[in-house]
This record gives structure tokens, C-alpha cells and sequence, in this order.
């Protein structure tokens, strides 16, 4: 039986699969990363993979006219969407992803940077987020998308309303990074620097809280992605 494949597409080369990359590969998934910017993105460049995941990056939505090869990655996220294939943003990949759904995705003019817990809702509670419970999570973003039309919102923090969505079983958007590996926080330190200079942010403060925090929430992080997994491969069989 031939393993299933996954795409990632990749912004910038330190934000990658992180701790996702070796579940999907136990899992039997052949990854392949798209190169945002480099690669061509046809529009239906992702209809063939079982799983896309689309991480994050320093610019946003509000981008195109200065990215151009933006326009077709959401084109391509929405071709897929359209098609109910399970698809996982993350920070900016939930941005493209809300914005694919028809949501408005917004610059707050502020940042949240840092580990900090979440608030989950209601339909948090109940979903493949429960396992974070109080856990700090990595939150790196100064977008903010709001809740598409026919999803579920499952966490907040009080800076930032719109923390996660869920559309159907497939579909899930975070926008803080269960993906990043504390152990590599260094890659984001200095690939991040002039932002965390511009804000004032220490970032020996934010490799503290990596050595911290990073341990326990790579365990709840995997519980995360594992549990969502699970979800789609019972969705799969199924259907």
C-alpha cells in the first residue's frame, strides 16, 4: 500500500514542521516541503496530498500587492478547502486559511510574542486542544484573524480574541506554534531579531521561558497533533 504524502509550505526556512515533522512521518505520511516564494504554486497544486499544513512567516494577508506569489498560494489553499481535504495552518497559515474562508484577517498593530496559556472555549474544551489545558504556548504574531463562517473558535488569550478555529472535522487553524522546538528557539531569536529589538522584547527572557516551558508543551503539543490525526484518519475510514 503506497504511504500517504503531505505538503508543507514553508515562509521562511526556521519556521518549519518542527515536532510535526517525525509524527507524520511514524504515521507513514512522505513530506515534501513548498518553498513560499521560490516554489510555483499552481492552484491546485495541493489537491493531491492527503494532508496540507501551511506554516508561519513574517508577512501577512494584507501582503499581496507586495507578495505577489501570495495570491496564489491562497488560491491554492482555497482550491483545496473547496475540495474538504484536511488542511492545518498555523500562525500565518490559519490567517490564509480564514482568509480562504471568507473571514476578515486584520494587522492589530501590536504583537503578542512570548509563551503565555490559553483560554479555551467551550467547543475548546471539547476538542483535540483539551490536552494543552493550562500549558504556556509559543505565541509569535501580530495578525489576527476572525472566526470563519461555519467554524468553531477554541481559544483566546485577552490581547487576542481569536486564537484557534475549527471547520468540520478537516479544517483546524492555530495561531500560536505547538510546531516550534524549544530546543531550536535560538533559530527564531536571531531570524526574528529586528522585530524583537523593534518591540523591546528580551530575548533572553523568551529562551528562558523556552527552557521553561518547552518540554512540557512539546508533550501536549504532540498529544495535539497526534489526537487531530487520529480525528482525520477516522474521518477517512469512515467516509
Amino acid at each position: 500500500m503506497s504511504s500517504r504524502t503531505a505538503v508543507a509550505v514553508r515562509h521562511v526556512p526556521f519556521e518549519d514542521l518542527g515536532i510535526l515533522g517525525p509524527l507524520l512521518a511514524d504515521r507513514g505520511y512522505r513530506v515534501r516541503y513548498v518553498d513560499a516564494g521560490v516554489d510555483v504554486v499552481p492552484d491546485a497544486a495541493f489537491a493531491e496530498d492527503d494532508l496540507l499544513v501551511v506554516l508561519g512567516g513574517p508577512i501577512g494577508v494584507g501582503d499581496v500587492d507586495r507578495y505577489p506569489f501570495l495570491a496564489g498560494e491562497i488560491r491554492g489553499v482555497a482550491d483545496r478547502l473547496a475540495r474538504g481535504l484536511p488542511t492545518l495552518g498555523i500562525c500565518l497559515g490559519a490567517q490564509l486559511i480564514a482568509h480562504a474562508l471568507g473571514a476578515e484577517v486584520t494587522s492589530t498593530g501590536r504583537v503578542e510574542i512570548g509563551y503565555a496559556p490559553l483560554t479555551l472555549t467551550a467547543a475548546g474544551q471539547d476538542s483535540v486542544l483539551a490536552a494543552l489545558g493550562d500549558t504556556p504556548v509559543l505565541h509569535w504574531h501580530g495578525d489576527q484573524f476572525a472566526i470563519p463562517a461555519g467554524a468553531a473558535g477554541l481559544a483566546e488569550t485577552p490581547g487576542f480574541p481569536y486564537q484557534a478555529f475549527a471547520h468540520g472535522t478537516s479544517v483546524l487553524g492555530l495561531q500560536f506554534h505547538l510546531e516550534a522546538e524549544h530546543s531550536r528557539i535560538e533559530r527564531w531569536l536571531i531570524g526574528h531579531a529586528h522585530e524583537l529589538a523593534t518591540h523591546r522584547l528580551d530575548p533572553a527572557a523568551l529562551r528562558a521561558d523556552a527552557h521553561r516551558h518547552g518540554e512540557r508543551l512539546a508533550e501536549r503539543a504532540r498529544v495535539v497533533f497526534h489526537t487531530w490525526l487520529d480525528q482525520l484518519a477516522g474521518a477517512v475510514s469512515g467516509g
